[in-house]
C-alpha cells in the first residue's frame, strides 16, 4: 500500500469477544482499519488487546435493525464485514425454552442478516467481502444445543442465498465453520458443562481443541485475494469433529 493509499475498512461484530478479538487482531495486522461492533461495552478491555491500531469501536445490539441501520450510515468505506457475534444456551431439546430459542436466532441468525444486508448496499457499488461465523454444528447435530445449530445452519444457507444474489455486484459471501475453540463460548462451556467436556475431549479426531487464532486464520483467507474466486461456501475448520456421528454422548 502506498502512502497515499487508504487502508480498506473491515467491520468486526462480536468483535469485543475472544473469538471476534482474535480476528480484529488478525485483520489490524494484514493492514485493516477496524470497526468493532458489540454490546459488550468493551472498549477499555479491547484497547489492552488490540493496542492503539487503527480501530475503534461502536456500542451496538446486532440484533437490532434500527441500531445497525444508524450505525451503518456512519460506516459509509466498508470494505470487509466479519459477523462474528454469537451466544449459546444449552439446554436439552425437550427443555428448550421459547425465550432461549428466539434468543439465539435474534443474535445469530438475525444478527447476520441485518449487518450483512447494511453493508451489501454500500458495497453494491464498489464491491466487497462479506464472511459469517457459522459452526460445525450447523451441519452435524450435537446434544444439548439444537437452538443454536439451527441458528448456525440457518446462516449457511443465508450465505448461500446472498452469494447467489450478490456475485453480479462483486460482493463475495462465505461462512466459516469452525470445530470446538478453547475460547469464548466454547471455554465456558467446556468450564462449566461437565457433560460438555466428556463430549468434546473425544470428538476432534485431530487430538485438540481448536485456538482463537487458528479461527481467525480462516477469516484472513477468506477475506484476502487468495480467496477470490470463493462465494457462497462453507470453509470448514473443526479438527475433523464433522467426520464423526455424535449422538447423546
Amino acid at each position: 500500500m502506498s502512502g497515499t493509499e487508504k487502508a480498506q475498512h473491515a467491520v468486526v461484530t462480536g468483535g469485543a469477544g475472544d473469538i471476534g478479538t482474535a480476528v480484529c487482531r488478525r485483520l489490524l495486522a494484514d493492514g485493516y482499519r477496524v470497526t468493532v461492533l458489540d454490546v459488550a461495552s468493551a472498549g477499555e478491555r479491547l484497547r489492552e488487546s488490540l493496542g492503539t491500531a487503527a480501530w475503534r469501536y461502536r456500542d451496538v445490539d446486532v440484533s437490532d435493525a434500527r441500531a445497525v441501520s444508524e450505525v451503518f450510515t456512519e460506516l459509509v468505506d466498508v470494505d470487509v464485514l466479519v459477523c462474528a457475534a454469537g451466544i449459546v444456551r444449552s439446554a436439552p431439546f425437550l427443555e428448550v425454552s421459547a425465550r432461549d430459542w428466539q434468543a439465539q436466532l435474534n443474535v445469530n441468525l438475525t444478527g447476520c442478516f441485518l449487518p450483512a444486508q447494511a453493508a451489501a448496499r454500500q458495497m453494491a457499488s464498489r464491491g466487497g467481502r462479506i464472511v459469517m461465523i457459522s459452526s460445525w454444528v450447523g451441519e452435524q447435530p450435537w446434544p444439548d444445543i439444537s437452538a443454536y445449530s439451527v441458528s448456525k445452519a440457518g446462516v449457511l444457507m443465508l450465505v448461500r442465498a446472498m452469494a447467489a444474489e450478490l456475485a453480479p455486484l462483486g460482493i463475495r459471501v462465505n461462512a466459516l465453520s469452525p470445530g470446538i475453540v478453547a475460547a469464548g463460548m466454547a471455554r465456558r462451556q467446556l468450564e462449566t458443562e461437565p457433560e460438555y467436556a466428556a463430549r468434546a475431549a473425544t470428538a476432534v479426531p485431530l487430538g485438540r481443541l481448536q485456538t482463537a487464532e487458528e479461527v481467525a486464520d480462516g477469516v484472513a483467507f477468506l477475506c484476502s485475494d487468495a480467496a477470490r474466486y470463493m462465494t457462497g461456501t462453507a470453509l470448514v475448520m473443526d479438527g475433523g469433529c464433522s467426520l464423526r456421528v455424535v449422538n447423546g454422548g
